[in-house]
């Protein structure tokens, strides 16, 4: 069993602004139906999706565009994204609201609050962790959510053969990534030189995404398996 609170130092700062007063309404409107509120107790996967499914988890869905499209993309899922910035959260909600969209679940708490708290051994098929806070300067680097005590915690809630899909346009971070996973018994890589893959075709393209591109910034995908 891991050990409960790996880490006190959070990988993300509260830099969140004002809801507007459609997030404001959404979440008011949505959340009893959508939102997954955080508790110590285990979820039960199947009495929150109302079915038994693939299960895909997404640790910091931003603004939720792009977890929003792969629910509707792949209405045979399901998706629970795990968010922070209250904005974000509304804002996914409204998506939703907007839509026939009905699979797909919102927590708004500490990432590994939830996992160590919420998600129960082997249940989840695939994990998604997507743009990183890369904590860049290097006095910063202990704080990025990418380490060994994480990788325990990411093995134990992925079901026997589950998949681990990672993406980052800080070159760095992607090397810290790529390293400490290639360094993992828990995992293996997915790609066939062992380092990254393309683009998968499931991730979409983010509006953060393509202005980095048109800046000159790499975009490197990882995808590995619970070994």
């Amino acid at each position: 069993m891991t050990e409960k609170h790996m880490r006190t130092i959070h990988s993300f700062v509260k830099r969140e602004g004002r809801l507007t007063t459609g997030q404001q309404q959404a979440i008011d409107t949505q959340w009893a139906e959508f939102g997954v509120d955080y508790s110590a107790a285990t979820l039960n996967l199947t009495d929150v999706f109302k079915r038994e499914a693939h299960t895909v988890l997404e640790i910091g869905f931003g603004n939720g565009d792009s977890l929003f499209q792969m629910a509707q993309a792949s209405p045979e899922k399901n998706f629970l994204g795990i968010e922070v910035h209250r904005p974000g959260v509304g804002r996914l909600l409204r998506l939703i609201e907007n839509s026939d969209c009905s699979n797909l679940r919102v927590s708004n708490h500490d990432a590994i609050d939830v996992l160590q708290d919420q998600i129960a051994d082997n249940s989840i098929d695939r994990l998604q962790l997507f743009f990183p806070d890369p904590w860049h300067k290097k006095k910063h680097n202990k704080r990025r959510i990418v380490q060994d005590k994480f990788l325990i915690e990411v093995a134990r809630i992925l079901k026997p053969a589950g998949t681990f899909h990672l993406a980052t346009d800080w070159e760095h971070y992607a090397q810290h990534m790529l390293s400490t996973l290639n360094s993992s018994k828990l995992f293996n890589n997915l790609s066939k030189d062992n380092t990254y893959v393309p683009k998968p075709a499931e991730r979409p393209t983010t509006k953060f995404e393509i202005r980095g591109q048109r800046l000159g910034h790499g975009v490197w995908d990882l995808l590995f398996q619970k070994a």
